[in-house]
């Protein structure tokens, strides 16, 4: 018996943190750009940031995913430290806001949020009316979970072991606190632990003392996961939100902790239902912080402005610098951020063509060996890059993010692959140059420096077409491919006429001329890749070279560009 009533619960529990799961993927899928906006608007003052922060998490049900998106924010530098704990303080009293709903006897709604939610969630292709389906049948599960626990206690509540048990474990206040911190941070969620925490209360296992005191601890471990989720641990810095956050919990506890017997026997007195009692208990504790800390938050800021300074800057470039984390949740911003640092990526390719260009121009050899350090970069960015589109594609991409997605995988192996042509190729032609003290012709010359104007022209043109999806500057980009083929035969066709004159400096830099005219042939075919799924997307198929066709990502879905 005993053992069947422990899976009950354990079925319970689990079942009310996917309902939880569900109700904040879909809040995010749905309005995720839009959640964030808001959160950018908490600049004004404190009371603006409180008040976002209490709306974002009302509506995700989390105060964790608050804080790793305020922590986001604070770490670019959009937000001040004073503004985020206003936002945390709002966090705090908006994850008590379900718990007050869920205080009420609604589990007859469950069914309709089922209905509902399934209706929404079939209507067709991913959309927000679909992942607003998400959020009425996890709401729908929120509330059969605590129908099934309520209904899993209720055999036991006669049962003399189980009170004696039970009575053991929360005889201790500051242990009650203690196990439900450790509860709250295994399953992170304040929220779960304090609709069991009423569950237990209504079914009168534990007493409101001990409810209180195990509220107590659910608040703390809310504010123990940020400081190990939302950090890095080479920026003190970082540390410095969900810190100021755990502090303001464990001196709201400290005052609380000696008169909660007092506190209880009012509350109770007011509310005799336990589980209501216990959610009001909740919501007051989170309402008196809020209202103790906000004035102390300039202060708070400067002391933890000491104590964590910023990191010392280390220029370290094969670092990512877009690849926000906890942008995951929301493929578009996820997207936008991937994009953003492909371009940075694309920065340093530009920056490479043109250094060993003029590397291979004046021999200067330490241009080749600042091209070598700067394609290791680029490969560290490539697999950055690469990592982080393939963590959101796990997730659920509608189809134009996953063509999206794609299309930046795409693009990043094309820019390492011209990388690579760069150091592995032309550095090489450029350092043989320099050894031998070779010289081209000034005919040559100006041929290798016009053509490689205008694959260095290309590159800027296909920045634009990656970002914009302008279907005629990806025309510009086949058309010039077609006529920079042209122009190399005829470049080869005039240093052979050189070569039939017998000029020394064309016999003796014959290959190397050619060679890199070859290689810059190559590097801009890679360039032109970005325009085929442009122009499929505008219904103008191209038929793709074998090199381009070698450079996409293997999975080869329909959604790869081509």
């Amino acid at each position: 018996m005993g053992t069947l009533v422990l899976l009950d619960l354990m079925g319970g529990v689990a079942l009310l943190l996917w309902g939880l799961h569900m109700v904040h993927s879909g809040i995010l899928r749905a309005f995720g750009p839009d959640l964030r906006h808001l959160l950018g608007k908490a600049l004004g003052n404190r009371f603006s940031a409180f008040a976002a922060g209490l709306g974002l998490t009302a509506l995700l049900q989390s105060s964790t995913a608050t804080a790793l998106l305020t922590s986001s924010f604070a770490a670019e530098g959009l937000l001040s430290l004073v503004a985020a704990l206003a936002i945390m303080l709002g966090a705090n009293v908006g994850t008590t806001l379900i718990v007050q709903v869920l205080s009420f006897n609604i589990a007859a709604v469950a069914p309709v949020l089922f209905v509902l939610g399934l209706v929404a969630f079939r209507a067709g292709p991913r959309s927000r009316i679909k992942d607003i389906g998400r959020v009425c049948i996890g709401l729908g599960l929120m509330l059969l979970s605590l129908h099934i626990l309520l209904d899993t206690l209720a055999p036991a509540e006669n049962a003399p072991g189980m009170r004696v048990v039970m009575t053991a474990i929360t005889g201790d206040p500051v242990l009650c606190i203690v196990i439900a911190a450790l509860l709250t941070w295994l399953v992170h969620s304040s929220v779960a632990s304090v609709l069991l925490i009423m569950s237990l209360a209504y079914s009168q296992f534990i007493t409101p003392y001990a409810a209180f005191a195990l509220v107590l601890g659910a608040n703390l471990g809310s504010a123990i996961n940020p400081v190990f989720e939302g950090t890095k641990r080479d920026d003190p810095a970082s540390y410095r939100l969900p810190v100021g956050n755990l502090v303001n919990r464990v001196v709201g506890i400290a005052l609380v902790l000696p008169f909660l017997g007092t506190i209880a026997d009012h509350i109770h007195a007011w509310q005799p239902d336990l589980a209501r009692m216990t959610a009001a208990f909740h919501v007051a504790f989170n309402v008196g912080t809020a209202i103790i800390f906000v004035g102390l938050l300039d202060p708070m800021s400067r002391l933890l402005t000491r104590l964590l300074p910023d990191r010392v800057q280390e220029t370290d470039p094969a670092r990512p610098r877009y690849l926000d984390e906890t942008a995951l949740d929301t493929p578009s911003l996820a997207l936008a951020d991937a994009a953003r640092e492909t371009l940075r990526m694309g920065d340093l390719v530009e920056t490479m063509l043109r250094k060993v260009m003029a590397a291979m121009m004046t021999g200067d050899r330490s241009l080749v060996d600042q091209v070598s350090k700067m394609d290791n970069i680029v490969d560290s960015l490539d697999e950055a890059i690469k990592l982080y589109v393939t963590k959101l594609t796990r997730g659920s991409l509608d189809e134009s993010e996953g063509r999206r997605a794609m299309e930046i995988i795409s693009f990043a192996i094309n820019l390492e692959h011209i990388g690579d042509i760069i150091d592995k190729n032309l550095s090489e032609l450029a350092t043989k140059k320099i050894k031998r003290r070779f010289q081209f012709s000034p005919e040559g010359a100006d041929e290798l420096a016009a053509f490689h104007k205008r694959t260095m022209d290309s590159l800027r043109i296909a920045f634009g077409v990656f970002m914009s999806g302008d279907a005629n500057e990806a025309r510009k980009l086949l058309v010039e491919k077609t006529a920079l083929k042209n122009t190399e035969l005829a470049a080869v066709e005039r240093h052979l006429d050189r070569l039939r004159e017998g000029r020394p400096e064309t016999i003796e830099t014959t290959s190397l001329h050619l060679d890199v005219l070859r290689d810059l042939r190559r590097i801009h075919s890679h360039i032109c890749s970005v325009a085929y799924p442009v122009l499929d997307a505008a219904g103008e198929p191209y038929r793709r070279s074998e090199a381009e066709t070698s450079a996409l990502p293997a999975s080869g879905a329909t959604a790869l560009p081509r």
